[in-house]
């Protein structure tokens, strides 16, 4: 059952946010690859990605040393075939604004704080696993339309992280507001 390495990355990333300590054994088992394989996809992980994974001697398996949220990625048979348009793409694009501009296979991660249980039955398409203290994992395809469904529920819903998620909502609640206040030529 050999799959891509965006799908065994996916896999590692979602294993390692429900605390499950992969390492590359549990990679190898579960792709049908050889460790040495698996041990790549974590090295790309560390070295490409920028994961801050830690190995856990006690649990035998990686974890996140700080919160990590995995990046937009382009997952194609020829990889090749795009590089081009999209080392062209970063002419165009500021360095310090978010690129979210091709997000294939890779889900986005937060963790959002709800306290309410009708909202967390509403969220259940996006929420992969619970915490303590009333606190979800959720993974969503689209920033837009995750932002978009917290702001649609109603409900307090905090996001814990990523810090910058929560920056982005504020953002787009701040420029809605601004668009909706009273103007005085409205009548």
């Amino acid at each position: 059952m050999s799959m891509s390495a965006n799908d065994r990355i996916q896999w590692l990333h979602k294993m390692i946010c429900q605390r499950g300590y992969p390492n590359s054994h549990d990679v190898a088992e579960k792709f049908g690859i050889s460790e040495r394989q698996a041990q790549r996809d974590i090295e790309h992980m560390r070295t490409k990605l920028n994961a801050p994974l830690i190995y856990s001697p006690s649990h035998r398996g990686y974890y996140y040393q700080t919160e990590f949220c995995l990046p937009a990625m382009v997952s194609t048979e020829n990889e090749s075939d795009y590089s081009a348009v999209l080392s062209g793409l970063h002419d165009f694009i500021d360095n310090s604004a978010e690129v979210s501009v091709i997000q294939m296979q890779l889900p986005y991660s937060a963790v959002l704080e709800i306290k309410d249980k009708i909202t967390v039955m509403n969220l259940r398409s996006f929420i992969i696993s619970e915490e303590p203290h009333h606190r979800y994992n959720c993974e969503f395809p689209s920033i837009e339309l995750f932002l978009g469904v917290i702001m649609s529920t109603g409900a307090q819903i905090r996001i814990v992280s990523p810090d910058w998620m929560r920056e982005k909502l504020v953002e787009f609640a701040t420029r809605i507001l601004e668009c909706n206040e009273k103007n005085p030529d409205d009548k």
